[in-house]
């Protein structure tokens, strides 16, 4: 079991560190007002209805309901523990606990044999690395390496290594440490020959770069061969552990200059993402060996809004950066797309030019999304034909129609004139023409789903709320923010209770969390709560929007709501009575009834 954590200790964390700066490690946020707000990183959205106070130490999605404080976040994001999100939190703000990490790191619900393909893949790293950089077995790689233009800081950086030329080195290594063969074939890391059972090692005499997950873990290998054996690039499957539709290569790396340049740059694969990095590029990413995907999208999108797309010039590249660049202007990014000669993939190119150039030429001459879908409309037209002509000013204002700025539709329009030398008034009005057609047609595949709408039935919205419930969480968002007020509420309700089940919980945790001698405080609120339901309805109501004080009557309309509310309970129960009584006969009871029941309505 792992060591609790004392109270102390907890607020001191909580003290040390600020929200917007752990949340921050995760996405981008901008600050609007008092709050900071970014894409929620619990539900996809493109729209930021996520919103961080730094005042009050929460967050809170409008969208998904998520809310809570700095630990709940990484609990919840990260599938820590408490014990695990108070280590990170306390590593961040440079407090020291007195536990044991080992300890901590052993009770975190993760299955056993996830542990160790994690931990296998981590020895194998270091170990590779080590041969390369330290072994007369490594000399030959690390040449061939430094001859290709690597030089040994990006070595030591993304930690390349070289795999010994051996057919069960790994093999053994590995079992020779206790780590079951059938786990480390699941891993990817060995192969289980057919004929005879015996298994062999997956990378043999290739230089290594393994793949790390956004933690900084290492999950996933990918082997170059040294010579022409083929595959050039070998890479482990996909397993438990490594996803390559979910993982960016370098991301981990390249997050903090992300956030500080506030631009991606988004690459084909690692070996561009290292030789950029080399000319200077620290903000580069990469897919690994498969297209853009949505979870890549997500993750980026969560993280930074301007992405420039660099991808090989040939024409699987140029189709690639086109549907990248589609994916990620759909998920609300800015994209800009760097062009590189004919032929030339990023390594080659810096390589034979040289890191100024390629930083210079190639990353900071990107250009429009909407410049690259003119070059890329080109393609496969000649242009001096009428027909092809025609049919390319016809594709290029369909796409200026799209654009949302006036000013870029000029700017388009002007250049299509320009180069074909056109009368810039009649672009104007045929791309008015197609603007209009599109927008008709986008309204017939709208009208063909109407029959369908008029079937579902309108659902009421979550925040039509009755009076009494509005009134319990205003009552509780005034008692959050100042005890005696809490008291106060305590003593105005005269023994009774509330009228939801989750408001009344709320509020005896709170007196006991005032009792327990703690002043208001939303973060250390939630932790003190036990129930996660209950957590996410304090952070919600803390986040609405109330006077700093309230005044008497304001304070006494809202407990007239409340207990309002349960004598109107209690009219319905005695009308029930009533009737009852005179369905029976017994009008001597239904008389008293109905006395009872004109006092309930007096007291209203």
């Amino acid at each position: 079991m792992a060591e609790r954590i004392a109270e102390e200790k907890v607020n001191e964390i909580r003290q040390a560190v600020d929200i917007v700066d752990v949340i921050g490690d995760y996405i981008q946020l901008n600050k609007q007002g008092r709050n900071y707000f970014g894409l929620c990183p619990f539900h996809g959205e493109n729209t930021p209805s996520f919103s961080v106070s730094p005042e009050k130490q929460i967050y809170h999605c409008f969208g998904c309901g998520a809310g809570g404080n700095a630990f709940s976040f990484l609990m919840d994001l990260e599938g820590y523990s408490f014990q695990e999100a108070a280590l990170k939190l306390a590593e961040k703000g440079n407090i020291k606990l007195e536990i044991d990490a080992s300890s901590v790191a052993s009770a975190k619900s993760v299955p056993v044999d996830l542990q160790q393909m994690m931990e296998a893949h981590e020895l194998l790293r270091k170990f590779y690395h080590h041969l390369l950089v330290n072994t007369k077995d490594g000399q030959h790689a690390l040449e061939y390496l430094l001859n290709r233009g690597f030089s040994m800081e990006s070595i030591e950086k993304f930690q390349i290594g070289y795999s010994l030329k051996s057919w069960d080195f790994v093999f053994k290594f590995l079992t020779k440490r206790k780590f079951p063969a059938d786990v480390m074939e699941r891993a990817g890391l060995i192969i289980k020959r057919e004929k005879d059972g015996n298994y062999f090692d997956r990378f043999r005499d290739r230089i290594m770069f393994p793949i790390f997950d956004r933690s900084g873990n290492t999950i996933a290998f990918s082997g170059r061969s040294l010579g022409d054996d083929e595959p050039k690039y070998l890479n482990s499957p996909e397993t438990a552990i490594f996803n390559k539709s979910k993982t960016l290569y370098n991301f981990h790396l390249a997050r903090p200059q992300i956030k500080k340049l506030q631009r991606a740059v988004l690459f084909e694969g690692f070996a561009d993402v290292i030789a950029a990095d080399r000319a200077g590029v620290g903000n580069g990413v990469g897919t690994m060996g498969t297209s853009l995907t949505e979870e890549h999208v997500a993750s980026l999108r969560r993280n930074v809004q301007s992405i420039t797309i660099c991808y090989d010039s040939d024409n699987a590249g140029i189709e690639a950066a086109y549907r990248a660049a589609n994916m990620l202007t759909e998920a609300g990014c800015h994209v800009r797309v760097a062009l590189m000669p004919d032929g030339y993939d990023p390594d080659d190119y810096i390589n034979e030019y040289g890191e100024e150039k390629f930083r210079n030429e190639v990353i900071d001459s990107s250009v429009t999304f909407m410049a690259f879908k003119l070059l890329y409309l080109r393609r496969g037209k000649r242009l001096q034909n009428e027909g092809d002509r025609l049919l390319y000013i016809e594709e290029v204002l369909k796409e200026i129609s799209q654009l949302d700025k006036a000013v870029e539709r000029d700017h388009y329009l002007r250049q299509l004139a320009s180069e074909f030398s056109l009368s810039l008034e009649a672009l104007k009005e045929q791309q008015k023409q197609v603007f209009y057609a599109e927008k008709r047609k986008n309204q017939q595949g709208k009208r063909a789903f109407e029959p369908q709408k008029r079937l579902q039935v309108p659902k009421r919205a979550d925040n039509l709320k009755p009076a009494y419930h509005t009134a319990e969480r205003r009552l509780i968002a005034h008692m959050l923010r100042d005890s005696d007020a809490a008291f106060k509420v305590q003593d105005m309700l005269q023994g009774n209770t509330f009228n939801i089940d989750e408001h009344q919980a709320i509020i005896t945790y709170l007196l006991g969390f005032y009792e327990n001698g703690h002043s208001p405080d939303p973060s250390a609120f939630i932790n003190f709560i036990n129930d996660e339901k209950l957590k996410r309805i304090v952070v919600d109501i803390e986040m609405m929007s109330i006077n700093d004080e309230i005044s008497e009557q304001e304070l006494t309309d809202y407990i007239k709501q409340v207990l309002n509310y349960q004598k109107m309970l209690k009219i319905k129960e005695k009308l029930n009575e009533e009737k009852e009584a005179e369905r029976q006969k017994d009008y001597a009871k239904a008389a008293l009834i109905a006395m009872e029941i004109i006092q309930l309505r007096k007291s209203l």
